[in-house]
């Protein structure tokens, strides 16, 4: 049975140069790996660090994914796309012009008879209202708009700024037992849903509640992390060229 495998936090443009270079070759390098017997990948936010996409101009750099992506997608595999939080000012590319199936809004699919929920995870810490209202502010039609106006070189850099504020900011959240993100997928198990899926954190982890599983898929900044479900079966492995 082919199978279907969960990625999410690549923060591509997060780095130096040659750190990006490097972070980029592990990610395609997993790509190529897995077009062999995937037969859907679910990148489940934060594929890149900043991202303001134009009516004509995407941000520079990238086009080695990109493509890899796109080559995917032509091969007949079904990529889809849900925007995280550093990645949320998505317009048409990646649905006309790749291909690819892209979500702003979390959602549930049923893969292998298993009925499972996609969130990137951003904004389930406790008592975060602060977030919860920037979050509004920053998907707003009215702020995309705005951003459209600006010159991509001014846009950009507010972006990747915007981008470091919020990972600082994040990184002193805490999203344990008995906090935000665990509730928050108990809740859907709950709720129905065999499998909870969310990015965002940084940590990989397997969390058995309800009579489900909670998987967060960590991150690819420093290793390469990412999930697979066979034969209606999830697991989070760790992949090395």
């Amino acid at each position: 049975m082919p199978k279907i495998y969960f990625v999410s936090d690549i923060h591509l443009g997060l780095g130096s140069k040659t750190e990006e270079r490097i972070k980029e070759d592990r990610f395609i390098g997993f790509l190529d790996s897995i077009k062999k017997d995937a037969e859907q990948l679910f990148i489940v936010g934060d594929l890149f660090d900043a991202w303001i996409e134009y009516r004509n101009v995407i941000p520079k750099g990238f086009h080695r994914t990109l493509a890899k992506l796109d080559e995917m997608v032509q091969s007949g595999i079904i990529v889809h796309f849900l925007v995280g939080n550093h990645d949320c000012w998505v317009r048409d590319y990646f649905s006309e012009v790749i291909g690819m199936k892209v979500y702003l809004e979390p959602f549930q699919v049923l893969i292998q008879e298993k009925k499972i929920y996609l969130h990137h995870g951003d904004g389930h810490s406790k008592n975060d209202i602060g977030y919860s209202i920037l979050k509004k502010i920053v998907r707003h039609p009215l702020s995309v708009c705005f951003f459209s106006w600006l010159h991509p070189d001014v846009g950009l850099r507010l972006a990747r700024s915007s981008s470091k504020t919020s990972r600082q900011y994040t990184s002193q959240k805490h999203y344990g037992e008995g906090d935000g993100m665990t509730e928050f997928a108990e809740q859907k198990i709950k709720d129905g849903n065999d499998y909870v899926i969310m990015g965002h954190r940084h940590i990989p982890s397997v969390n058995n509640l309800a009579g489900g599983i909670y998987i967060n898929l960590g991150d690819w900044i420093s290793g390469g992390m990412y999930a697979v479900i066979e034969d209606g079966k999830i697991s989070l492995r760790e992949w090395k060229p």
